[in-house]
């Protein structure tokens, strides 16, 4: 049967550890690349991420953003695991890594050098930023790159008390998906020139890029117009609307919805004691008051009777909900978001499924998330490596073998025996 996945057959090395380049290589995965996760022997510390686990090295986080994938061991401190990893690259495709660039220099595995070994290979590195900046060099992770990029600056605008980071990893995701579709792109163009491809994508430039679209305002022009930041998104009063036994989330927006909500409500006379509720311009200056006026009719409503207020206006609303009620609900189990599968160590694990659609049919998640080393004998036979090589580097510790896959078809993009232009 004719494999339906969209990036079936491609062929992807991912040398990432953490949230932002798994997340990537996940993306891919999850359209039916074939991911090898490289590993160091200790492996990926999501492995032993934050949260309850059933194991010391199967953590929710390593469970979620590395299913789909198959996991090699290689310690390339080892000059024959480089080797490896080498041979790896002359058959793949695409090569993911957020390690360092002056590391991989070291280690004669930056994009250079692995191009030479396969010219169409697209090598696709993450840093915290771009190489040509003074922080060039400096560290990054989620926390700092939220800080620097002015996150908890603009939570603490917004009505908290003091600067804030997102309770997400924020910067982590938003770079791990602008990484896949930065692969993506790079692999139309090698597709239609032939030519591979050196990528880079700095966390810092991402996410302030990611900011700056809603926040520019009038910096956008030079001189400029007026001041940077969103007002309508900065102003403390753009929360839920508290009800008498919870919160509702609205967007009550256009002219229609204001002056309906209100007569909805049986509230017209507040709605003729603020004229500045009648029209856009003057609700933009007056944002605050707009949300306070509204909040005042819906506080004394249930959260039902709220939204059934809403909804009745046709004013786009949902009810706030916690972890726990997202986790339950309707819309999701009836979407079947959650992918209920028996890893083989883990037992039963709910995998967050995969949003897209392809002709009305939601993708598969094929493999568990892979135990250590679960497939490094396997790769490495398929990039062409003799048994007595294999041996050597599973003898020598340069490499691990872990338990045996128990169930879960192979993707058919597996890594063949090919030439590297094929």
């Amino acid at each position: 049967m004719k494999d339906q996945r969209p990036l079936a057959g491609l062929r992807v090395i991912d040398h990432t550890s953490m949230i932002a380049g798994p997340l990537a290589a996940q993306i891919l995965a999850d359209y039916g690349a074939d991911v090898v996760k490289v590993e160091p022997p200790e492996g990926d510390l999501m492995r032993r991420s934050i949260g309850a686990a059933n194991s010391g090295d199967m953590g929710p986080l390593y469970l979620q953003l590395n299913r789909n994938k198959r996991s090699l061991v290689l310690d390339l401190k080892e000059v024959a695991a480089r080797k490896a990893l080498q041979r790896l690259c002359e058959r793949a495709d695409v090569f993911l890594t957020n390690t360092r660039p002056a590391a991989m220099r070291r280690l004669k595995l930056a994009a250079g050098d692995l191009r030479a070994v396969n010219p169409r290979l697209i090598h696709v590195g993450i840093m915290g930023y771009g190489p040509s900046g003074p922080y060039a060099d400096k560290p990054a992770y989620d926390d700092l790159i939220q800080g620097i990029c002015a996150v908890p600056s603009i939570v603490a605008e917004n009505g908290a008390h003091e600067p804030l980071f997102v309770p997400l990893t924020l910067a982590d995701r938003v770079v791990g998906i602008n990484t896949a579709h930065a692969v993506l792109a790079a692999v139309i163009r090698r597709d239609r020139t032939g030519e591979g491809q050196s990528v880079e994508v700095p966390m810092f430039e991402t996410v302030a890029h990611f900011v700056l679209a809603d926040h520019f305002a009038g910096r956008t022009f030079e001189p400029p117009t007026g001041k940077a930041g969103n007002p309508r998104l900065t102003k403390a009063a753009r929360r839920p609307y508290v009800t008498s036994d919870g919160h509702v989330c609205a967007l009550i927006y256009t002219n229609k919805h204001w002056k309906a909500f209100f007569e909805g409500a049986g509230r017209l006379d507040l709605y003729e004691a603020n004229p500045h509720l009648i029209d856009f311009t003057s609700r933009r200056r007056h944002f605050a008051d707009a949300y306070r006026v509204a909040a005042e009719v819906l506080r004394t409503r249930t959260t039902a009777e709220a939204l059934a207020l809403l909804e009745s206006c046709d004013i786009p609303c949902a009810p706030m909900n916690s972890i726990d009620d997202l986790i339950a609900d309707p819309h999701l189990a009836a979407v079947g978001f959650f992918h209920t599968k028996t890893h083989p160590t883990e037992g039963q694990i709910r995998y967050l499924g995969i949003p897209s659609r392809w002709n009305g049919t939601a993708l598969q998640i094929d493999r568990h998330a892979p135990c250590l080393g679960e497939h490094s004998r396997a790769i490495l036979e398929e990039a062409g490596l003799a048994a007595a090589e294999i041996d050597a580097l599973l003898d020598g510790g340069a490499s691990t073998g872990g338990a045996p896959e128990t169930g879960g078809a192979a993707p058919s993009g597996r890594i063949a025996r090919k030439s590297p232009m094929s």
